[in-house]
């Protein structure tokens, strides 16, 4: 570098010099004291999850699905709803039964509830790989790992049908089971009772099958994730009562941010009437602690439900906690229950097969967030 440019520096970092010590007497000298600020407002996010309440109040209307016979399907009752978010709409399968007797299973689709009841029904013996078998109480969830759509159901065993597409119950595979046979515990402790209303809940490791026998005991089956839907087995029960108060149409889900698991379960008053126990875990093989259990404090019943249009049912039986997912997690968001279910006219009475059954919505009025 020439000479004549490096002595020019010289006088620079003399100036540069005096200009941080200025700099630095500023900053060490004493300072008028500031007056107090006050922490800037933040704005308002979403409602935080919050845990669970100890009792619960629902609203709901008249039915929002009804019956919809065709030429082919004499079709008297409609219930035992599964319900995700899916594509923009609402995916709803439910059980059919008809006129003869037989059950079997149907699908509808809308993109607001106010459309429901005037969505069109397609019934699923019409699709050939499902066919004219008995079929019931579905349960719609998406498997992550495997990236396909699961459809679980009763023939009489666990079984399950697969798509890539719920939308579509054309869609969807012959049944396949979950386990080939009743499990040991099971028979010995059914009694006069039926097993039935399957239920898939899965954390990051395990998956696990829930069911009922309608004689107070509910029953769990695991396999890992890995295995899933291989391998379902240790079926043990894991909760029993009397019959009656503990009887079926169980549910299990995964509480958003709360890192707890709530299970609703079936149960019939003394009056004749379904209504809905709730119970609690920290995990999926944690023991079912009380929430809201009893007839004076139920999860769900016409007692804590009120009807702005006319109590339409007397019953809250087998139905769904609407999801802010759709994944095998079964997750909902503590904020906003909404439950899907199926009602009765009280004046109705005869064979339970011919039982004019019909969904209603319930949302609850008093979330703790």
């Amino acid at each position: 570098m020439p000479a004549s440019r490096r002595r020019r520096r010289g006088p620079l970092r003399t100036v540069l010099a005096a200009c941080a010590g200025l700099i630095l007497a500023l900053t060490v000298a004493p300072a008028a004291p500031a007056a107090t600020e006050q922490p800037a407002e933040q704005p308002a996010g979403p409602p935080a999850a919050a845990a669970l309440p100890n009792e619960f109040q629902w609203t709901s209307p008249g039915p929002v699905v009804s019956v919809k016979p065709d030429a082919g399907h004499n079709v008297v009752s409609v219930k035992d709803p599964t319900v995700v978010h899916h594509n923009g709409a609402w995916q709803v399968y439910f059980t059919v039964a008809n006129t003869a007797g037989a059950w079997s299973l149907a699908h509808t689709s809308f993109t607001d509830w106010s459309q429901a009841n005037n969505a069109p029904h397609t019934y699923l013996d019409t699709n050939p790989n499902i066919g004219n078998r008995y079929a019931a109480a579905p349960h719609l969830f998406y498997f992550e790992p495997r990236d396909e759509w699961h459809l679980v159901y009763q023939t009489g065993l666990p079984s399950y049908s697969v798509s890539n597409d719920p939308s579509d119950p054309m869609s969807w595979s012959a049944p396949r089971n979950y386990q080939d046979e009743m499990p040991d515990i099971v028979r010995d402790n059914i009694g006069n009772g039926h097993w039935l209303d399957y239920w898939v809940i899965c954390d990051d490791t395990m998956c696990y099958l829930f069911s009922a026998d309608d004689n107070g005991h509910l029953y769990r089956a695991e396999t890992t994730v890995a295995e899933f839907p291989e391998g379902f087995d240790n079926t043990r029960i894991v909760l029993e009562d009397t019959p009656n108060n503990l009887f079926e149409g169980e549910a299990v889900y995964y509480v958003e941010d709360t890192d707890s698991y709530l299970l609703i379960m079936e149960a019939i008053g003394n009056d004749g009437r379904r209504w809905y126990r709730s119970f609690t875990a920290d995990t999926l093989d944690s023991p079912w602690q009380p929430l809201a259990d009893t007839p004076d404090n139920p999860f769900a019943r016409a007692t804590n439900v009120t009807f702005p249009q006319g109590a339409w049912t007397q019953d809250i039986s087998h139905g769904e906690l609407l999801r802010s997912g759709h994944d095998q997690r079964m997750t909902i968001n503590s904020c906003q229950l909404q439950l899907l279910y199926q009602g009765l006219d009280p004046a109705a009475g005869g064979d339970y097969s011919q039982l004019p059954w019909h969904l209603g919505l319930a949302t609850q009025t008093n979330p703790t967030c």
